[in-house]
């Protein structure tokens, strides 16, 4: 019933709400692909936060980025600021007249922006924290263990919508890589939890063990000094460039090289969805829910860690991390990437 009754509700606009983050956002992709492959004539419009945009900046099948600042919204000291713009974005939405939102954020704050669009059929799911649920007018219940991405393309069937899985990231054609090496791997060492992050002399060591292949070091500004530190140890194998790239400017990085090694960070996901070969290092954090999806990825993870996956974001003795070696990651990597030894 739920299946028939949103398919005629869908005739003309489509909001999309995903702030953040950005694997998250890479994992909607094929939610959106799907919509657009179902009704080609829908316009899409997207919530993101204003630092993300510039991954879905001019995508083909978006017709209109609303840009956030939800950092700001979290201050206190903002609050009189906060209640105006969602007022004013309140009233640019419902000129709009969407026939379905969907909120795949899941959390109060996109619960009641999806809600204020007007549109008559509100979908999210009915585990959303936050008491978002309070705010769809279609639920939609999904196993918990269940992977990111397919959690999205349920929410896809249930609107009687085919799943398409299909990632699509435009391509910059005229981007023009900051070296002069054609030939490269990517080295992502950053990530928003500090018990995700591999630790800096491995990345060193591994580098050096993978000369003569050239490998880049990326990351955001606050990981400049790690990606430095990378680089020194590494005696030159590796060269950064954390920080010195826009978003777009990455996600073309990702795209030309022959693979990434990564921690658990947004850079894999994007990784994935261009079919880059991906091998991650896992710890705290279950790779079944939240690793790299689709063929030619790769989880580098010490099992028989008692504590992991404890989903901590700090950790006083980074066992699970410190337990999967250079060696490790190193052997998964050789089994399918030639690399001629060194000299």
């Amino acid at each position: 019933m739920a299946e028939r009754s949103l398919q005629k509700s869908i005739k003309d606009k489509v909001l999309i709400v995903k702030p953040s983050s950005l694997g998250d956002v890479i994992h909607t992709l094929p939610f959106l692909c799907s919509v657009r492959r179902q009704f080609p004539q829908a316009r899409v419009h997207w919530v993101i936060s204003e630092g993300l945009a510039p991954l879905l900046e001019g995508h083909p099948l978006i017709e209109r980025l609303w840009k956030i600042n939800k950092d700001e919204w979290k201050k206190p000291s903002k609050l009189l600021q906060t209640i105006g713009q969602f007022r004013e974005l309140s009233r640019e939405l419902r000129k709009e007249k969407f026939d379905a939102v969907f909120d795949l954020q899941g959390l109060l704050r996109s619960a009641v922006i999806s809600r204020m669009a007007g549109a008559q059929a509100v979908v999210g799911f009915s585990e959303a924290r936050e008491g978002a649920p309070f705010f769809y007018t279609h639920k939609v219940s999904v196993p918990r263990k269940m992977h990111a991405v397919e959690r999205y393309l349920e929410m896809a069937r249930f609107s009687g919508i085919k799943p398409v899985l299909e990632f699509l990231l435009p391509e910059d054609i005229g981007f023009r890589p900051p070296f002069e090496f054609d030939e490269y791997a990517v080295i992502a060492p950053g990530a928003r939890w500090p018990s995700k992050r591999w630790p800096a002399p491995k990345w060193g060591e591994l580098a050096r063990r993978l000369s003569p292949l050239r490998l880049v070091i990326i990351g955001a500004g606050q990981d400049a000094v790690l990606a430095g530190e990378i680089a020194s140890i590494s005696g030159g194998a590796s060269v950064s460039y954390a920080g010195k790239s826009s978003l777009k400017g990455l996600v073309e990085l990702i795209r030309r090289a022959r693979f990434l090694v990564t921690n658990d960070s947004g850079p894999m996901h994007i990784a994935a969805a261009m079919g880059v070969p991906v091998f991650a290092v896992f710890g705290p954090t279950d790779p079944t829910l939240t690793g790299p999806y689709g063929n030619g990825t790769r989880v580098v993870i010490k099992g028989q860690v008692k504590c992991s996956p404890c989903r901590n974001r700090t950790c006083g003795d980074m066992s699970c991390m410190e337990a999967v070696t250079v060696e490790m990651v190193e052997r998964e990597i050789r089994k399918t990437q030639r690399i001629l030894p060194p000299g």
